[in-house]
């Protein structure tokens, strides 16, 4: 049987050993456009690891996985940071393990954004995919593209998995959408 993850509320402080949490907070950044439009500065810094690398903008769509979530593998990009943001105000899940040697279920953490939040995952941070809780959602992908192997991934043994016991935060979105 799959050993239950507890599932934090994604925090900046919380989240800091695995990389930035992306976030627009009352009173940050600064006015411009003649005073029409609101900058949140620098949310989040992108890593490359090579100058010849390029920092990417992509979009991902995802679907979501059935209840309860198995937590199985995790990947890393050792080469540069990998960015999430949300395009609906829609809350998903994050599963991390700091950068380092291969994790294991003991050393693994997961947050729920609020749906207004991003990650900013730190180079080499492990992390789990795109886990979301609506049936399909977008997200604002910014990462390196450049010469190298830029993913690792490790699969846990039977008996070594978690589990994510998402029913109760699916139902709360399905009925604030109701």
């Amino acid at each position: 049987m799959a050993t239950s993850i507890t599932i934090e509320a994604l925090t900046a402080q919380a989240f800091a050993d695995f990389g930035d949490v992306i976030e627009a907070n009352e009173g940050d950044g600064f006015g411009i456009n003649q005073g029409f439009t609101w900058r949140h500065h620098k949310l989040a810094t992108v890593s490359t690891d090579q100058p010849t690398d390029d920092a990417i903008i992509s979009i991902f769509s995802s679907k979501n996985r059935p209840a309860p979530i198995a937590i199985n593998m995790m990947e890393r990009h050792p080469l540069g940071s990998q960015a999430f943001m949300p395009l609906s105000a829609t809350p998903f899940l994050v599963v991390v393990a700091k950068a380092g040697p291969e994790p294991t279920l003991a050393n693994l953490r997961a947050f729920v954004s609020n749906g207004k939040q991003g990650v900013n995952y730190g180079t080499g941070v492990w992390h789990h995919p795109l886990l979301i809780l609506a049936p399909q959602q977008d997200f604002l992908v910014i990462d390196r593209a450049g010469e190298g192997n830029n993913l690792n991934e490790v699969m846990f043994g039977e008996g070594q998995c978690g589990q994510l016991d998402v029913t109760d935060l699916i139902n709360k979105l399905t009925n604030s959408r109701e």
